[in-house]
């Protein structure tokens, strides 16, 4: 287990833990929050040995295995399977204790103690799991959002977004006993996260997982550790259970505190009204001394939230927008246009608050952003009410200020920018104050943007967008960064926002609480959704079996295509026959797949033979190693158990793609 007693933890100057006692079991799934800057990531160092208490008792059971996310942007020329094989840190050290023990062997083959070590290395190695660990790295891959085809692709030719979730992928590969995620939802989209709270519910050790997203925490924890005021409180249960338990203790303290102020104020009273009377001086001295002996209760601070408005559009048009006929897609130079939506014909009104929906690549941020006039729609048109002001929140908008500018430079560029069009007093103490209201308060609207952290920029360009009185909102995936206070201030804002609402985001509380309708974009159209958001992650599970599925018929079909050229090639069978021969044709397709099917099941009846044998000789080599053997026998056999463990591998995944290919040509 977990223990921290009486820890005291510093960064520099500030105490962030002072005498925090807590204890974590084996096996539990824990949710760490806090405020910003109360000490989570801070606590994570002290659990993955960065940094070292300055007090008290901290441990962790020395044989424990730890995988945490990578927080760096990896650069590497590795294919994205070897890099996410290579977070099986077990495996990486089996695989260079073996290439070291094959030298030493190769050197002195009849050293007996390297022989036996020899023997063991193989074995080891293939418990660790090495015949599946590309499965293993690609199932998780795949799992993340990424398509088939980009299994092998280098990982510098994704974006940043991407290699972080190779990170993830990566950490999950390792073998852990203890499992350390920070905001491991940021980079997801909703179908991703999806499969990730089902991997995680699975997972067999201890894990502890920073988020700001509350739905998520409730799906993957059991146990809530609360870091404020220097203290860890633990909780039994998710973080709805948890709101549920602190408001409920936050009460009954703030009544405790009253009634204790009661009583002080009636001893205090005595004390002042009595102590100068002889014959009362006893008792005040005891009052005095019960004074002093009394364990105040602390009052209930309040914790200062952040919040802010959208302010009243000047006007709203209705419709804001109408699109018709439209195509939405992509433009590349010297290339034809890549069309990703088709057939878009959508009306967006005033006063609509909809949610768009769709899985990983089906189209979302091309609708977003060709409403948002980023892109120029391929065909069709879209008109915009007289008088639209589109507010728009891009993903990737966090990257594009300017990292050596300050949050007032950036006001009062964009102030310039919009000239007349401003409906704002443009003057600096006047965005000093603005800015104030989004919690950049005194130098910090100094402060260079590239200095900050993720959420504090989000904030920026939260305020940059309310500042313009837009009168429809397009985010797109605004949470990423923000912490849960923040998260709350954005959806009561929202929800009081008087214009229309276009919103893409994974965090299904936001999505819950502001939306009223949503649409599903899929397959290359855009329709509406008819459903809630429970019914919509059953449809992505729903969908992800389809991609899979998809995706196996289409490498099928290439297989199909390839061998029915062949043979008709051999037979001379045109590639064509006319409509009037139908029957014919039907004849000579189901002979050609007779003729497709034949080697294929010779070679399954085949390959069903020598697993047979290979499983075999593999358990009689197993029952040898187990007795008493000279050691360049040992050295041999193990050998020869890789070997044989390599071979049914390989046979076991002919196997499964001659059976596959069978199937096809028997449907």
């Amino acid at each position: 287990m977990i223990t921290l007693k009486n820890v005291i933890l510093r960064r520099s100057a500030k105490v962030l833990l002072d005498g925090a006692t807590v204890t974590l079991n084996p096996g539990e799934k824990v949710g760490l929050v806090g405020r910003n800057g109360a000490g989570k990531s801070t606590l994570f160092a002290l659990l993955n040995g960065t940094l070292h208490e300055d007090g008290g008792d901290f441990s962790v059971p020395k044989h424990w295995r730890m995988a945490q996310v990578a927080q760096n942007m990896p650069e590497t020329d590795e294919s994205a399977t070897d890099f996410v094989v290579g977070g099986d840190t077990r495996l990486g050290e089996l695989r260079a204790a073996l290439a070291a023990i094959e030298a030493a062997y190769e050197a002195n083959p009849d050293d007996p103690d390297i022989g036996m070590e020899l023997a063991h290395a193989y074995t080891d190695l293939a418990d660790a799991g090495e015949h599946d660990a590309v499965p293993r790295a690609q199932a998780l891959i795949l799992g993340l959002g990424f398509k088939s085809h980009e299994l092998d692709e280098p990982v510098n030719s994704f974006s940043g977004g991407w290699r972080m979730r190779l990170q993830l992928a990566r950490a999950l590969m390792c073998p852990s006993d203890l499992l350390l995620l920070d905001e491991p939802t940021n980079h997801l989209d909703l179908d991703a996260l999806v499969w990730l709270e089902a991997w995680l519910q699975k997972y067999a050790g201890t894990m502890i997982v920073i988020s700001h997203d509350r739905e998520f925490l409730d799906a993957v924890t059991g146990v809530t550790l609360h870091i404020a005021n220097a203290q860890l409180t633990r909780y039994g249960g998710n973080y709805s259970k948890f709101e549920d338990m602190r408001a409920l203790q936050m009460e009954q303290q703030q009544i405790a505190f009253g009634k204790q102020q009661e009583k002080i104020a009636h001893l205090q009273k005595f004390i002042d009204r009595f102590k100068a009377k002889a014959s009362k001086a006893k008792q005040a001295q005891s009052r005095v001394k019960a004074l002093e002996r009394m364990e105040r209760v602390a009052p209930l601070l309040a914790e200062a939230d952040f919040t802010f408005e959208f302010k009243e559009p000047g006007n709203i048009p209705n419709p804001m927008l109408s699109i018709s006929d439209a195509s939405f897609g992509y433009r590349a130079e010297d290339e034809p246009p890549k069309t990703i939506l088709r057939g878009v014909n959508r009306s967006v009104l005033a006063g609509q608050r909809i949610g768009i929906l769709g899985a990983n690549g089906q189209g979302k941020s091309t609708l977003v952003k060709t409403i948002a006039r980023e892109m120029g729609a391929l065909a069709g048109t879209v008109t915009e009410g007289k008088g639209l002001n589109i507010g728009y929140f891009a993903q990737q908008e966090l990257d594009v200020l300017r990292p050596q500018d300050t949050p007032l430079e950036h006001m009062v560029r964009m102030a310039r920018e919009l000239g007349s069009n401003a409906r704002e007093a443009t003057g600096e103490q006047a965005l000093r104050g603005f800015l104030g209201s989004f919690n950049f308060s005194g130098d910090m609207v100094k402060q260079a943007v590239g200095t900050m952290s993720g959420g504090e920029k989000a904030r920026l360009v939260l305020a940059m967008m309310v500042w313009q009185r837009p009168n429809l909102l397009l985010l797109d995936e605004p949470t990423n960064h923000l912490d849960l206070a923040t998260r709350e201030a954005l959806a009561v804002a929202l929800n009081e926002f008087e214009g229309t609402l276009m919103l893409v985001s994974h965090d299904r509380a936001l999505l819950r609480s502001v939306c009223d309708e949503f649409w599903l974009v899929g397959r290359g159209v855009v329709g509406d959704f008819d459903g809630d958001l429970d019914d919509y992650q059953r449809y992505l599970l729903d969908e992800a079996k389809r991609l899979r599925e998809e995706a196996k018929i289409a490498t099928r079909d290439a297989a199909a295509v390839v061998a029915s050229a062949a043979s008709a090639e051999v037979a001379n069978i045109p590639a064509e026959v006319p409509s009037r021969n139908q029957r014919q044709q039907d004849a000579q397709e189901r002979q050609q797949r007779n003729d497709q099917a034949k080697p294929l099941k010779r070679e399954l009846a085949q390959i069903d033979q020598r697993l047979g044998a290979a499983g075999s000789e593999k358990s009689a080599l197993e029952e040898r190693l187990a007795q008493p053997l000279p050691a360049t026998e040992i050295a041999e056999a193990g050998r020869r158990l890789k070997m044989l463990a390599d071979e049914i591998g390989q046979l076991e995944e002919r196997w499964l793609a001659l059976s596959d290919q069978l199937e096809t040509l028997s449907a």
